[in-house]
């Protein structure tokens, strides 16, 4: 994808306040964690970005790839409603109150690399967004990473 700022040298910068979906990153900047250097994140381009075709009520294995080894609290993996419109900036009103998966970690440290296995809901048609939350246990932030899918 063209033109997504610094996000292509630091993805693994998007760093905002834990708390979410209490807290965190305002509506609109979600994706960005509320960085103004990733800013992109958060821009819809009219449903355009690229999406991973995946088959909803299936498992799938979501894997991160750590550079900093930070004590965590948990992994949340929140998905958009049906209906939910790509071309629109994502809010919490966007998304099913509910992760659909969620990982304790009990203020542990995550290996380098590591794999969550879970099952997409069912029911769920046309574009869609994942928004997956590792919440770091001993600082304020949290790490927001959105992924951009098809049903």
């Amino acid at each position: 994808m063209t033109n997504c700022g610094s996000i292509q040298w630091e993805p693994q910068s998007v760093e905002g306040p834990k708390g979410f979906p209490a807290a965190g990153p305002a509506d609109g900047k979600i994706c960005s964690a509320g960085l103004t250097q990733f800013a992109q994140l958060d821009d819809p381009r009219g449903g355009a970005w690229p999406a991973t075709q995946l088959t909803a009520g299936q498992s799938y294995s979501f894997r991160w790839q750590f550079t900093a080894r930070h004590r965590t609290t948990d992994f949340k993996y929140y998905i958009t409603k049906n209906g939910w419109n790509p071309s629109q900036k994502l809010t919490r009103a966007a998304l099913d109150p509910q992760p659909f998966l969620t990982v304790p970690y009990n203020n542990q440290q995550p290996p380098a690399t590591l794999s969550h296995s879970g099952t997409i809901p069912a029911g769920k048609t046309g574009r869609h967004l994942i928004l997956a939350v590792w919440t770091i246990a001993d600082t304020a932030n949290a790490f927001y990473a959105c992924s951009d899918v098809k049903f």
